[in-house]
């Protein structure tokens, strides 16, 4: 196994901790939470850059990697709905699952079908990385203010409209991201194979 396929599998590995640090409280949990987030994903960022940097790209990475950056980021939407941090993510959260769930039942129909693994295309990269951008910015929010006892209401006000912001951004391109793939992919859809 190759050192990209290798950080995408410690990305998996990271993703529990990072849920159980954003939903068991303990001092400073917040923070624990977003350092996690932050280390998982900038192996998202190093995998890629170093499969295509030196020829490690893989059908298994292709597959694996998008995988990896959903488990991270649903745990997160489903970590803020446990957490009770405000209804919209409930309806975010769905959303990017609807989503994922139909790229990812694409790409399985394309593997059986055809062979051909689909991968990540630049829709998607903008989605994910808008979602990680989202959840650093919301967990740092909650580390300052909750963890730190910084700003008060009046900050957390101001977060939590930039917050719902930035998450209806991210759902926004999940949208048009799945739209794409499922138009690309539109020769794998026959439903009475």
């Amino acid at each position: 196994m190759n050192t990209p396929n290798k950080l995408t599998i410690a990305r998996i590995i990271a993703t529990p901790f990072f849920m159980a640090a954003l939903m068991i409280e303990f001092p400073f949990h917040y923070t624990v939470a977003l350092v996690l987030f932050i280390a998982a994903s900038l192996t998202d960022m190093i995998d890629g850059k170093m499969a295509r940097k030196y020829n490690l790209v893989t059908d298994f990475g292709k597959f694996l990697d998008p995988l990896a950056d959903k488990m991270l980021t649903t745990a997160a939407f489903l970590g803020f709905i446990q957490r009770g941090i405000g209804w919209q993510v409930t309806w975010i959260a769905f959303i990017v699952l609807f989503r994922e769930f139909l790229v990812s039942s694409l790409r399985l129909v394309a593997v059986s079908s055809g062979g051909k693994v689909i991968a990540a295309n630049m829709w998607g990269k903008c989605k994910t990385v808008s979602q990680m951008a989202g959840i650093i910015f919301a967990l740092a929010s909650y580390a300052v203010t909750v963890d730190f006892g910084i700003g008060g209401v009046q900050l957390q006000s101001v977060c939590g409209v930039i917050i719902s912001i930035l998450f209806w951004i991210s759902a926004v391109l999940c949208i048009i991201s799945g739209a794409i793939y499922l138009l690309s992919g539109k020769e794998y859809i026959d439903p009475t194979k």
